[in-house]
Protein backbone atom coordinates (compact mmCIF):
# COMPACT_ATOMS: atom_id res chain seq x y z
CA UNK A 1 0.00 0.00 0.00
CA UNK A 2 1.16 3.53 -0.79
CA UNK A 3 0.75 6.18 1.88
CA UNK A 4 -0.04 9.82 1.15
CA UNK A 5 2.38 12.14 2.96
CA UNK A 6 2.13 15.85 2.25
CA UNK A 7 1.06 15.47 -1.36
CA UNK A 8 3.20 12.46 -2.31
CA UNK A 9 2.37 8.75 -2.43
CA UNK A 10 5.17 6.77 -0.85
CA UNK A 11 5.88 3.12 -0.12
CA UNK A 12 5.58 1.83 3.43
CA UNK A 13 9.37 1.97 3.83
CA UNK A 14 9.62 5.51 2.48
CA UNK A 15 6.57 6.98 4.22
CA UNK A 16 8.15 8.80 7.15
CA UNK A 17 7.37 11.76 9.39
CA UNK A 18 10.03 13.73 11.27
CA UNK A 19 10.70 12.94 14.92
CA UNK A 20 10.31 16.70 15.42
CA UNK A 21 6.71 16.56 14.20
CA UNK A 22 4.48 17.81 17.01
CA UNK A 23 2.03 15.02 16.30
CA UNK A 24 4.77 12.59 17.35
CA UNK A 25 6.11 14.73 20.18
CA UNK A 26 2.84 15.84 21.75
CA UNK A 27 -0.08 14.10 20.06
CA UNK A 28 -0.93 17.51 18.59
CA UNK A 29 -3.24 16.72 15.71
CA UNK A 30 -6.63 15.54 14.52
CA UNK A 31 -7.82 12.58 12.50
CA UNK A 32 -10.79 10.80 10.94
CA UNK A 33 -11.39 7.15 10.15
CA UNK A 34 -13.58 6.27 7.18
CA UNK A 35 -14.79 3.25 5.29
CA UNK A 36 -15.16 2.89 1.53
CA UNK A 37 -17.77 0.60 -0.01
CA UNK A 38 -17.40 -0.25 -3.69
CA UNK A 39 -14.91 2.58 -4.07
CA UNK A 40 -17.14 5.25 -2.48
CA UNK A 41 -16.26 6.74 0.88
CA UNK A 42 -19.29 6.50 3.16
CA UNK A 43 -20.46 9.87 4.52
CA UNK A 44 -17.21 11.52 3.45
CA UNK A 45 -18.75 14.98 3.72
CA UNK A 46 -19.69 14.46 7.36
CA UNK A 47 -16.23 13.13 8.19
CA UNK A 48 -14.50 16.06 6.52
CA UNK A 49 -16.77 18.55 8.27
CA UNK A 50 -15.89 16.98 11.61
CA UNK A 51 -12.20 17.03 10.67
CA UNK A 52 -12.49 20.78 10.06
CA UNK A 53 -14.41 21.25 13.30
CA UNK A 54 -11.71 19.40 15.25
CA UNK A 55 -8.93 21.37 13.56
CA UNK A 56 -10.65 24.69 14.23
CA UNK A 57 -11.05 23.74 17.90
CA UNK A 58 -7.28 23.43 18.31
CA UNK A 59 -6.44 26.37 16.02
CA UNK A 60 -4.94 24.07 13.41
CA UNK A 61 -5.13 25.33 9.82
CA UNK A 62 -5.85 22.53 7.37
CA UNK A 63 -3.23 22.26 4.62
CA UNK A 64 -5.87 22.07 1.86
CA UNK A 65 -9.51 23.09 1.36
CA UNK A 66 -11.98 20.32 2.22
CA UNK A 67 -12.78 19.58 -1.42
CA UNK A 68 -9.08 19.08 -2.17
CA UNK A 69 -8.71 16.82 0.86
CA UNK A 70 -11.65 14.83 -0.48
CA UNK A 71 -9.86 14.50 -3.81
CA UNK A 72 -6.72 13.27 -2.03
CA UNK A 73 -8.78 10.63 -0.20
CA UNK A 74 -10.25 9.37 -3.46
CA UNK A 75 -6.82 9.44 -5.11
CA UNK A 76 -5.50 7.27 -2.28
CA UNK A 77 -8.14 4.67 -3.12
CA UNK A 78 -7.37 4.86 -6.84
CA UNK A 79 -3.59 4.65 -6.44
CA UNK A 80 -3.95 1.62 -4.19
CA UNK A 81 -6.66 0.04 -6.38
CA UNK A 82 -9.06 -0.30 -3.47
CA UNK A 83 -12.84 -0.61 -3.46
CA UNK A 84 -13.59 -2.00 0.01
CA UNK A 85 -11.23 -0.02 2.20
CA UNK A 86 -10.31 1.36 5.57
CA UNK A 87 -9.10 4.96 5.38
CA UNK A 88 -7.44 7.11 8.01
CA UNK A 89 -6.50 10.74 7.53
CA UNK A 90 -4.34 12.44 10.12
CA UNK A 91 -3.27 16.07 10.21
CA UNK A 92 -0.71 17.10 12.78
CA UNK A 93 0.66 20.49 13.75
CA UNK A 94 3.75 19.69 11.71
CA UNK A 95 7.51 19.80 12.19
CA UNK A 96 9.02 22.40 14.48
CA UNK A 97 11.32 23.04 17.39
CA UNK A 98 10.57 21.37 20.71
CA UNK A 99 7.97 23.33 22.67
CA UNK A 100 4.21 23.61 22.99
CA UNK A 101 3.74 26.85 21.05
CA UNK A 102 1.91 26.04 17.78
CA UNK A 103 3.79 28.90 16.12
CA UNK A 104 6.90 26.72 16.22
CA UNK A 105 5.43 24.67 13.36
CA UNK A 106 5.24 26.57 10.05
CA UNK A 107 3.15 23.96 8.19
CA UNK A 108 0.96 21.00 9.15
CA UNK A 109 1.65 17.41 8.18
CA UNK A 110 -1.08 15.50 6.35
CA UNK A 111 -1.04 11.71 6.09
CA UNK A 112 -3.60 9.39 4.49
CA UNK A 113 -3.37 5.66 5.15
CA UNK A 114 -5.50 3.05 3.40
CA UNK A 115 -5.77 -0.70 3.54
CA UNK A 116 -8.12 -3.31 2.14
CA UNK A 117 -11.12 -3.77 4.38
CA UNK A 118 -11.83 -7.32 5.44
CA UNK A 119 -15.25 -7.95 6.90
CA UNK A 120 -15.36 -8.80 10.58
CA UNK A 121 -16.01 -12.48 11.34
CA UNK A 122 -19.74 -13.23 10.86
CA UNK A 123 -19.88 -14.93 14.25
CA UNK A 124 -19.30 -11.58 15.97
CA UNK A 125 -22.63 -10.37 14.59
CA UNK A 126 -24.39 -13.72 15.03
CA UNK A 127 -23.27 -14.23 18.64
CA UNK A 128 -22.43 -10.73 19.85
CA UNK A 129 -19.36 -9.61 21.78
CA UNK A 130 -18.38 -9.10 25.40
CA UNK A 131 -17.69 -5.66 26.85
CA UNK A 132 -16.40 -4.55 30.23
CA UNK A 133 -17.21 -1.39 32.16
CA UNK A 134 -13.73 -0.14 33.02
CA UNK A 135 -12.47 1.94 35.91
CA UNK A 136 -10.66 4.44 33.66
CA UNK A 137 -12.86 7.52 33.40
CA UNK A 138 -13.48 9.47 30.21
CA UNK A 139 -11.62 12.79 30.11
CA UNK A 140 -13.53 15.66 31.68
CA UNK A 141 -14.97 17.92 28.92
CA UNK A 142 -13.49 21.00 30.60
CA UNK A 143 -10.05 19.37 30.32
CA UNK A 144 -10.41 18.15 26.73
CA UNK A 145 -13.45 18.87 24.57
CA UNK A 146 -14.91 15.49 23.47
CA UNK A 147 -15.98 17.10 20.16
CA UNK A 148 -12.29 17.16 19.17
CA UNK A 149 -11.27 13.94 17.42
CA UNK A 150 -7.67 14.32 18.42
CA UNK A 151 -4.64 12.07 18.02
CA UNK A 152 -3.76 11.98 21.73
CA UNK A 153 -5.47 8.69 22.62
CA UNK A 154 -3.90 7.81 25.98
CA UNK A 155 -7.24 8.01 27.81
CA UNK A 156 -8.72 5.41 25.47
CA UNK A 157 -5.58 3.28 25.33
CA UNK A 158 -5.45 2.91 29.11
CA UNK A 159 -9.13 1.92 29.08
CA UNK A 160 -8.46 -0.55 26.25
CA UNK A 161 -5.61 -2.19 28.17
CA UNK A 162 -7.92 -2.53 31.16
CA UNK A 163 -10.66 -4.16 29.07
CA UNK A 164 -8.22 -6.54 27.38
CA UNK A 165 -7.12 -7.81 30.77
CA UNK A 166 -10.69 -8.95 31.38
CA UNK A 167 -10.90 -10.65 27.98
CA UNK A 168 -13.52 -8.18 26.73
CA UNK A 169 -13.83 -7.09 23.11
CA UNK A 170 -14.42 -3.46 24.08
CA UNK A 171 -14.14 -1.30 27.19
CA UNK A 172 -16.96 1.03 28.19
CA UNK A 173 -15.89 4.18 30.02
CA UNK A 174 -17.92 6.18 32.51
CA UNK A 175 -17.66 9.95 32.83
CA UNK A 176 -16.46 11.91 35.86
CA UNK A 177 -19.90 11.57 37.50
CA UNK A 178 -20.21 7.84 36.92
CA UNK A 179 -22.58 8.04 33.95
CA UNK A 180 -22.00 5.78 30.95
CA UNK A 181 -19.98 7.67 28.33
CA UNK A 182 -18.66 5.60 25.41
CA UNK A 183 -16.38 2.77 24.39
CA UNK A 184 -12.70 3.17 23.64
CA UNK A 185 -13.50 3.33 19.90
CA UNK A 186 -17.28 3.15 19.86
CA UNK A 187 -20.59 4.57 20.97
CA UNK A 188 -22.93 2.37 22.98
CA UNK A 189 -26.68 1.76 22.82
CA UNK A 190 -29.08 -0.19 25.02
CA UNK A 191 -32.66 -1.37 24.52
CA UNK A 192 -35.11 -1.66 27.40
CA UNK A 193 -38.79 -2.52 26.94
CA UNK A 194 -38.67 -1.62 23.25
CA UNK A 195 -37.03 1.80 23.75
CA UNK A 196 -33.55 2.54 22.40
CA UNK A 197 -31.23 4.50 24.68
CA UNK A 198 -27.80 6.03 24.17
CA UNK A 199 -25.73 8.42 26.33
CA UNK A 200 -26.52 12.10 25.72
CA UNK A 201 -23.78 14.34 24.35
CA UNK A 202 -23.77 16.25 27.64
CA UNK A 203 -22.23 13.12 29.17
CA UNK A 204 -18.98 14.22 27.53
CA UNK A 205 -18.67 12.06 24.41
CA UNK A 206 -17.77 12.41 20.77
CA UNK A 207 -20.77 12.89 18.52
CA UNK A 208 -20.24 9.76 16.48
CA UNK A 209 -21.28 9.86 12.83
CA UNK A 210 -22.47 6.25 13.01
CA UNK A 211 -24.24 7.05 16.29
CA UNK A 212 -26.18 9.84 14.58
CA UNK A 213 -27.07 7.59 11.65
CA UNK A 214 -28.38 4.87 13.97
CA UNK A 215 -30.61 7.39 15.76
CA UNK A 216 -31.89 8.51 12.35
CA UNK A 217 -32.53 4.92 11.29
CA UNK A 218 -34.36 4.22 14.54
CA UNK A 219 -36.75 7.07 13.78
CA UNK A 220 -37.29 5.72 10.26
CA UNK A 221 -38.02 2.26 11.69
CA UNK A 222 -40.46 3.73 14.26
CA UNK A 223 -38.25 2.63 17.15
CA UNK A 224 -38.59 5.02 20.12
CA UNK A 225 -35.14 6.43 20.89
CA UNK A 226 -33.83 8.63 23.68
CA UNK A 227 -30.50 10.29 24.42
CA UNK A 228 -30.12 10.48 28.18
CA UNK A 229 -27.80 10.24 31.15
CA UNK A 230 -27.28 6.52 31.68
CA UNK A 231 -26.02 4.64 34.72
CA UNK A 232 -24.14 1.33 34.42
CA UNK A 233 -27.32 -0.47 35.55
CA UNK A 234 -29.02 0.82 32.38
CA UNK A 235 -26.62 -1.40 30.48
CA UNK A 236 -26.55 -4.41 32.78
CA UNK A 237 -30.37 -4.51 33.02
CA UNK A 238 -30.93 -3.92 29.31
CA UNK A 239 -32.80 -6.35 27.08
CA UNK A 240 -30.37 -5.66 24.25
CA UNK A 241 -27.14 -3.76 23.75
CA UNK A 242 -24.86 -2.89 20.85
CA UNK A 243 -21.90 -0.71 19.94
CA UNK A 244 -21.34 1.37 16.82
CA UNK A 245 -18.52 2.89 14.85
CA UNK A 246 -17.53 3.46 11.24
CA UNK A 247 -15.92 0.07 10.68
CA UNK A 248 -18.03 -2.34 12.78
CA UNK A 249 -21.28 -0.52 11.87
CA UNK A 250 -23.79 -2.02 14.38
CA UNK A 251 -22.26 -4.77 16.51
CA UNK A 252 -24.34 -6.66 19.11
CA UNK A 253 -23.17 -6.85 22.72
CA UNK A 254 -24.34 -9.99 24.50
CA UNK A 255 -22.16 -9.97 27.63
CA UNK A 256 -21.33 -7.14 30.02
CA UNK A 257 -18.84 -7.73 32.83
CA UNK A 258 -19.24 -11.46 32.34
CA UNK A 259 -23.06 -11.42 32.64
CA UNK A 260 -25.44 -12.02 29.71
CA UNK A 261 -27.44 -9.13 28.26
CA UNK A 262 -31.11 -10.11 28.05
CA UNK A 263 -31.34 -13.57 26.48
CA UNK A 264 -27.61 -13.59 25.80
CA UNK A 265 -28.28 -13.37 22.06
CA UNK A 266 -28.57 -10.37 19.68
CA UNK A 267 -32.08 -8.95 20.08
CA UNK A 268 -34.72 -8.05 17.48
CA UNK A 269 -34.20 -4.27 17.59
CA UNK A 270 -30.45 -4.69 17.26
CA UNK A 271 -30.95 -6.99 14.26
CA UNK A 272 -33.44 -4.58 12.69
CA UNK A 273 -30.95 -1.72 12.97
CA UNK A 274 -28.15 -3.90 11.61
CA UNK A 275 -30.25 -4.56 8.50
CA UNK A 276 -31.30 -0.92 8.24
CA UNK A 277 -27.66 0.17 8.35
CA UNK A 278 -26.73 -2.25 5.57
CA UNK A 279 -29.61 -0.94 3.48
CA UNK A 280 -28.46 2.65 4.06
CA UNK A 281 -25.00 1.76 2.79
CA UNK A 282 -26.46 0.12 -0.31
CA UNK A 283 -28.51 3.23 -1.11
CA UNK A 284 -25.51 5.50 -0.52
CA UNK A 285 -23.10 3.67 -2.80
Amino acid sequence: MLAYVNGKFLSRDDAKVSVFDHGFLYGDGVYETMRAYRGKIFFVGKHLSRLKQSADAISLTLPLPLDKIGEALNEALTVNKLNEAYIRIQISRGTGEIGLDPALCPAPTMVILTRPFKDYPPELYANGVAVAIVQTRRNHPLALDPAIKGTNFLNNIIAKIESLRTGAYEGIMLNWKGYVAEGTISNIFAVRKGILYTPALETGILEGITRDLVLHLARKEKIPAQEKLMRPKDLTRADECFITNTTVEVLPVTTIDGCPVGSGRPGPITEKLMRAYKNEVQHYV
